[in-house]
């Protein structure tokens, strides 16, 4: 299977494809504006919510100032349960890790779970490379599967699709499909025909939304049941996570989760709510004979190492960040070529990719705050833009190494023109002189002046409008103090 890729590096011609689709902006701005009220309805009480952020944000940032000895912990409790841990520092030993899993069992039949760490390591493509047949289970990644696509969105894949579209790719993969626009009997439709799958695997991997280190269990937050058929049915379970996953106690849980599924899609608690604590022991008739941890650094370290890039691990993938940022709801997830898009994309990816391939990313945002303002463990997303920002511009010379791809974007003639402008702005005297200089040549300008002139007019037009509207300003003043009143309605 081939799957469309789309490229970091070419945000721009991405994004500006994505805004040009009609039905594409369509379809996002219906999803946006119901996940939006969604979210307003869970979250009633403002009171209420602001007491939840605080304590998620406080446990989030206590168990990541822990995260070497709660990783050993949760190690030792894993194995002590009978799950066996692996380690992998990036997406190829990750990939090589589970293939010889998998293949050691002499499997080539696999059904996964919903899990973006996998689709981070881009694990579908790899199996595939090997002959192992790698059938997505959740409704929306299968979509995505069939369509030959990544997810456009961390909590629901194929956001992107309106029923027609589905109904189309049903119809072109599903053998016998009665071609039908209900979206009933298209959930039933993909069912049937997972349920086949779901038999024939020889093993199963899944994700993992909490990894507690206390008791050496796997939490795992779903709504269609298929995670559960994917770690109990196959004789067995890989599960997939990344290191930031982990949480001290077991009691970290459950204000987690709820502020989670209320972020997320609007629910007090989702369909199911799955812990894992290892593989079937008699008498139990049901789960696998062996179960998995795989523990991806992947980057995840580069960010760890740093006090203030560390809030990025606060994540606990709600989504919430993307329903609400004006940049994501019109251009969708695959615009920005990244496993991770939206808001908390732009923050993860440098980490994951480097700052190389993702300095488009950082500067596509209006820092409105609208994704800090509904983030669940309040990561501040536009502060951590403008760091990264920083490091992106800053010369190689100036810069203490910690994030790879540092000064990718720098700009000797930009960093020159900004240490002029800070020298300028430091002497009034001359600055007032430059000022009245270039007010002075503007109008010899070229009126397309490139990016600057795409969206906005050049500098001579600019201070001619904003010196008539002075004037407009100043004759409606004049008017009101001779007549005693107001002019024109103004008030």
């Amino acid at each position: 299977m081939s799957v469309q890729h789309y490229q970091a590096s070419q945000f721009k011609q991405q994004a500006s494809d994505a805004l040009a689709n009609q039905t594409l902006r369509s379809n996002f701005r219906g999803a946006m504006d119901y996940l939006q009220q969604k979210r307003k309805d869970a979250f009633s009480d403002p009171q209420e919510l602001a007491q939840l952020r605080e304590h998620a944000e406080n446990i989030r940032q206590r168990c990541l100032s822990k995260l070497p000895q709660l990783l050993e912990q949760l190690e030792k409790n894993c194995q002590a349960n009978g799950i066996q841990v692996h380690w992998a520092e990036d997406a190829k030993q990750a990939q090589q890790l589970i293939a010889e899993l998998i293949q050691s069992q002499g499997a080539t039949k696999v059904v996964k779970g919903k899990s973006m760490v996998t689709e981070e390591i881009e694990l579908n493509q790899h199996l595939e490379g090997l002959g192992i047949e790698c059938v997505e289970s959740d409704m929306g990644e299968y979509i995505v599967q069939l369509a030959k696509e990544t997810p456009s969105h961390i909590i629901m894949p194929a956001i992107h699709k309106n029923k027609q579209q589905v109904a189309d790719l049903f119809q072109q993969h599903i053998k016998d499909f009665d071609y039908t626009l209900s979206v009933d009997k298209l959930i039933q439709t993909g069912r049937e025909a997972l349920r086949t799958k779901f038999k024939q695997a020889e093993v199963g991997i899944s994700g993992v939304n909490f990894a507690v280190a206390e008791t050496g269990t796997l939490c795992l937050v779903e709504n269609e049941g298929n995670g559960r058929m994917t770690t109990t049915v196959p004789p067995v379970h890989i599960a997939v996570t990344g290191i930031e996953k982990v949480v001290e106690f077991l009691s970290d849980v459950p204000p987690l989760f709820s502020i989670l599924t209320r972020s997320a899609t609007g629910q007090h608690i989702t369909t199911y709510f799955n812990m894992i604590s290892g593989p079937r022991r008699a008498p139990e008739r049901d789960g696998p004979n062996e179960v998995h941890l795989v523990l991806l650094d992947n980057g995840r370290s580069q960010a760890y190492a740093d006090e203030a890039l560390r809030k990025t691990l606060q994540c606990i993938r709600c989504g919430a960040c993307m329903n609400h940022c004006p940049v994501y709801t019109r251009v969708g997830g695959h615009a920005y070529g990244t496993t991770y898009p939206g808001p908390i994309g732009k923050i993860i990816s440098p980490h994951l990719q480097g700052l190389a391939q993702t300095s488009d990313l950082v500067t596509a945002s209006s820092l409105c705050g609208a994704c800090e303002e509904v983030c669940p463990v309040k990561i501040p997303i536009p502060s951590l833009l403008q760091r990264l920002r920083h490091d992106a511009k800053l010369p190689a010379a100036e810069q203490t190494p910690s994030l790879k791809g540092q000064a990718s974007a720098a700009s000797w003639a930009e960093h020159t023109a900004w240490r002029m402008w800070a020298w300028l702005s430091t002497h009034p005297s001359i600055y007032n002189w430059a000022m009245a200089v270039g007010v002075k040549l503007a109008k010899y300008l070229p009126m397309p002046m490139g990016e600057w002139t795409r969206c906005r007019n050049k500098p001579e037009l600019a201070s001619q409008t904003f010196h008539q509207t002075m004037k407009r300003r100043a004759s409606k003043s004049v008017t009101r103090s001779a007549t005693g009143g107001h002019a024109n309605g103004d008030e």
